[in-house]
């Protein structure tokens, strides 16, 4: 019996996958190069395959030289030793401790491929500023907890990204940037004015045993109650409640390494 030829639609499937097993199998992180010499297939068939398993997420490029690894859709289904439901369970005490010491909104959110999911939340003690945001989709790059897995690398970022990331406050490439640099320098992210007018926020990354960010805490409030130094001194005591959190979920950073 004869053969069937793979379909062109099929082929490319097969190849895709073929580059995805490269990237999960190899020791060093290769590059688009690298791919197409083990695989053999031309270095613009590479990089277009690449390109379409980046956009669903199932690999990323590394910032220094653009070497691949697995994304963060397979990331967060390699960490499911701990179950979302169990995050939230794990998240109870920081949710109320957070939601004590600020008073305002507290919410676990939890990267999706399609954007940024709150799982949990306590409300804020004041009638402005009390909206549910459990079970809400936002977008990954119009939030502030989307701000955290973006500066983390939790999410990939998509081509325009950074210039969709908070156009009301930071209309410039290099800015956007630096806000993202500056977010995984101090440990937490911040916005003002950003998912809609009126609102501030601050969020940190939560991490599971490998170190992968899995989570965030976020704290917000509506701008008539935001005062100077109110969002540093929420965004230091999210960080150390989320680090709290990390810990619980089985991260240890003095085994990394970490200040």
């Amino acid at each position: 019996m004869a053969t069937t030829a793979p379909t062109p639609g099929t082929q490319s499937i097969d190849r895709a996958a073929q580059l995805l097993v490269h990237v999960i199998e190899t020791a060093e992180p290769p590059t688009v190069g690298e791919l197409s010499d083990r695989s053999g297939l031309p270095k613009s068939t590479t990089s277009r395959l690449v390109a379409a398993l980046e956009r669903q997420g199932l690999v990323q490029r590394e910032p220094a030289r653009g070497a691949l690894t697995p994304g963060p859709v397979l990331r967060a289904y390699a960490g499911r030793e701990t179950p979302p439901r169990d995050i939230v369970a794990l998240a109870a005490e920081s949710l109320d401790r957070l939601a004590r010491a600020s008073g305002e909104t507290v919410n676990l959110g939890v990267a999706r491929a399609s954007g940024t999911e709150m799982l949990d939340q306590r409300d804020s003690r004041h009638f402005i500023g009390s909206t549910n945001w459990v079970g809400r989709l936002v977008p990954n790059h119009g939030s502030v907890v989307g701000k955290v897995f973006l500066a983390e690398g939790a999410v990939p970022v998509a081509a325009g990204a950074l210039e969709q990331l908070a156009p009301r406050t930071i209309t410039d490439h290099v800015g956007l940037r630096s806000d993202l640099e500056r977010t995984r320098a101090r440990g937490y992210a911040t916005a003002v004015d950003e998912l809609e007018p009126g609102l501030w926020a601050v969020a940190a990354p939560v991490r599971d045993a490998h170190g992968a960010v899995v989570a965030a805490l976020a704290v917000s409030g509506p701008t008539v109650r935001l005062h100077d130094g109110l969002l540093d001194e929420l965004g230091r005591l999210v960080r150390e409640e989320a680090s709290t959190l990390s810990t619980r979920n089985g991260y240890d950073d003095v085994k990394r390494g970490a200040a």
